[in-house]
């Protein structure tokens, strides 16, 4: 197992991780977190080389995919870099990239309710304003589950706050800031059930964020 102790804060930045071969040639994963070698749980940075495929599987409990770079394929259409997927627990496909791509990518973490396609093009999606300067593109919600964009103008400072089911966070342009360090783009961060943090930049930031989506406590 690794990072599958959800009471504990993670911090991981990505661009210093290593990439590991996955079952199919040409794919290459960072793991984040995961429950088993190839089943359960699982949160990764991956990136598929120009021409790789892979087989079709199913998702048991749901996919979800942020495109980061190049553009990402299956049956269902062609998604740049941008692109905000979820497929629901139960579906399948056959992924594939003919120009290479790079991925966050998310498995078998929905509710069995959670059963809506999504697919959004971020880079044409408008945003919308937040809570003082911010702006926020939101990407999906179910139950105590929030996605989104969030973008954040140089200087802003925003309140400190708990994360009831906790918080994950990551830095897609810019730098995050908390009174706990600093964290570039490719910081990948998981916080958990009430945690808090007071989070500020100091130059044009842009993240992606889930909140309300981590196991509560017994």
């Amino acid at each position: 197992m690794l990072n599958m102790d959800f009471t504990q804060t993670v911090v991981i930045d990505t661009n210093k991780l290593t990439w590991t071969d996955s079952p199919a040639a040409g794919v290459l994963r960072k793991p984040l977190a995961r429950e088993e070698a190839e089943r359960g749980h699982a949160t990764s940075v991956v990136q598929y080389q120009a021409g790789a495929r892979f087989s079709h599987h199913q998702h048991p409990l749901g996919e979800e995919i942020l495109v980061l770079e190049g553009t990402f394929s299956d049956e269902t259409g062609d998604y740049p870099a941008g692109y905000y997927l979820r497929n629901p627990p139960g579906s399948g496909h056959a992924p594939f990239s003919e120009e290479g791509c790079t991925l966050l990518v998310k498995l078998h973490q929905f509710s069995e309710r959670d059963l809506t396609p999504v697919r959004i093009d971020t880079g044409k999606t408008p945003w919308l304003p937040g809570i003082g300067g911010l702006e926020v593109m939101p990407l999906h919600e179910f139950e105590h589950e929030h996605v989104a964009l969030v973008k954040w103008p140089a200087g802003e400072h925003f309140q400190p706050h708990r994360h009831f089911g906790g918080e994950e966070i990551l830095v897609l342009r810019g730098e995050f800031r908390d009174e706990h360090g600093r964290y570039p783009a490719g910081t990948w961060m998981r916080s958990p059930h009430l945690s808090q943090h007071h989070p500020f930049v100091d130059e044009e930031t842009v993240i992606w964020v889930k909140t309300g989506h981590l196991p509560l406590p017994d």
